[in-house]
Order: C-alpha cells, then structure tokens, then sequence
C-alpha cells in the first residue's frame, strides 16, 4: 500500500512533471513495481506516467530495456552500472522524457559482504544525455527496504526533472 509520504512525494513529482510538459517512466527490480504504483495512486496522473516495467529477472532487464547481459555478468544485477542501463533504456523503450530505474537487494535474504541487503541503485536519465545515480544501504525489512527505496526513487526523479 502506498503511504501518505509516498504520495505527497509523487504529488509533488507529478505537479512539476506537467508544469514542464514532462511524461515519466520507471523501469524497476527490487521494488517490483511500487514507484510506479506510487505514481499512479495520484489521480491524474496519466498526464504524465507513460508506462512501468518490472524488470525483476536479468532476462527482463536485457529484453525488455536492452540492457546487455555482459554488463550484468560483469557487475551484478545489483550495481551502478546496471541501474544506468535500465534508466537509459527505459527512455529508450518509451515516449517519456525522464525516467528512473531501482534495483537492489531487499532481503531478507541475497545479500553478500560485497552486496548486503538493503544496498540499493538508482538512477534517473534524461533525454537530453543527463543520467543521475545514487546508491543507499537502507536498513529494517523487506517492506522498509522497499518504502525506503520509493521515497529515494521519486526524490531522484524529481531533482532530474527539475
């Protein structure tokens, strides 16, 4: 269920995203869709969301964003590099002008010393070349990783719509 936080931050995102004549899309693992759920709590919102993919296999990630399986064979689904790729090839694979993409891992188990639960990346592109990526240890459960990771989400595609 989305929260009263989440929706105002998405409120907020979608308020700016018209006032510039921008259109959203997210391209998601770890959350599996709740960023755009988020979104589309907000009525009127299909002004500016254009579409959401769950992207939560390695195999979804290659042909549904074009992400390439060497980059994620290389660094782990789990990693800056790979999160670029899923923003990039969203913009790609949609008529929107922003985008955010989230994957991670939210427990409880699949974390590793390297890649601990709650370690989590994003990134947001723009049309324009810009591309933004960020990276947090989110700490609680599945669910507080998850909500946590939302929040993150919209926050970072707002600054790159701004």
């Amino acid at each position: 269920m989305i929260d009263e936080t989440q929706r105002h931050a998405a409120r907020r995102l979608l308020d700016l995203c018209r006032a510039k004549e921008l259109h959203a899309v997210t391209a998601e693992s770890c959350t599996g869709g709740l960023v755009a759920a988020a979104l589309t709590a907000v009525p009127g919102s299909s002004a500016v969301v254009d579409r959401g993919f769950v992207t939560y296999s390695n195999e979804a990630k290659a042909e549904m964003l074009g992400v390439e399986m060497a980059l994620i064979e290389r660094f782990g689904a789990v990693s800056e590099p790979v999160a670029r790729a899923m923003a990039e090839g969203a913009l790609a694979h949609s008529r929107a002008q922003i985008s955010v993409a989230v994957t991670g891992v939210a427990g409880p188990g699949g974390g590793s010393a390297d890649k601990p639960v709650g370690l989590v990346h994003f990134a947001a592109a723009r049309l324009d070349g810009t591309t933004l990526t960020r990276h947090h240890v989110f700490t609680g459960n599945r669910d507080a990783v998850r909500g946590q990771s939302v929040l993150a989400a919209l926050a970072l595609l707002t600054e790159i719509a701004g």
